[in-house]
């Protein structure tokens, strides 16, 4: 039986990666076979190109921010996810396609059917069973953040983010069959328990 796989989307900082540890503590306490991967990386190349990615030292134009992404994102397809669905595992996924369509796509503004055409290939067509965006404001964001040094993509300005939240909200209304919209701004195990509610409809 193929395995069920489970994207989180979000603009940085919106605790994807806090309520991704929780689910996966969740979700082997119920038994589950899962694997958890994020993007960029996941793979011995990935992490390499994640590092060129995030490194706030480099100047990436948008079209190489793009197909950086989406070679690392092929890499995993092929070296991770499918082989981990074709044993019927539950693949979590730290951001997935959705991320370049929004990044690259809307903030950058290279349009969403240009960085689709590069993604179909480097997916080899599949999608999430169900994607899980977490919503916060920008605001919020930068106020989580603090003090932590931020990465080439955090350091970006508030209007970029700002588009990223509104790329991701046109994607929520597209496909609302795949993906469901958490409040990222609610108390932390109130988000938990509104994304356990939801796993628990596709397991």
């Amino acid at each position: 039986m193929r395995g069920k796989f489970i994207s989180f989307e979000g603009i940085d900082g919106c605790g994807k990666t806090t309520q991704i540890k929780f689910l996966e503590e969740y979700l082997l306490k119920q038994g589950y076979n899962i694997l958890v991967l994020r993007e960029p990386g996941g793979t011995k190349v990935g992490e390499k190109v994640r590092d060129i990615l995030l490194d706030k030292n480099n100047f990436i134009s948008p079209v190489t921010e793009m197909l950086l992404y989406a070679s690392s994102r092929a890499q995993l397809v092929e070296e991770k996810i499918l082989p981990a669905l074709e044993k019927g595992q539950i693949v979590i996924l730290d951001r997935f396609v959705d991320s370049s369509y929004v990044y690259q796509g809307y903030a950058r503004g290279l349009g969403i059917e240009k960085v689709k055409l590069v993604n179909e290939i480097a997916t080899m067509g599949i999608l999430p069973d169900v994607t899980i965006y977490i919503d916060i404001t920008p605001e919020e964001a930068m106020k989580r953040r603090g003090k932590r040094e931020a990465d080439r993509l955090e350091k970006e300005s508030w209007g970029f983010h700002k588009k990223v939240r509104e790329g991701y909200i046109k994607l929520v209304k597209e496909f609302p069959k795949r993906f469901v919209f958490i409040d990222g701004m609610q108390e932390l195990m109130k988000v938990h328990q509104d994304i356990i509610d939801v796993v628990k409809k596709y397991l």
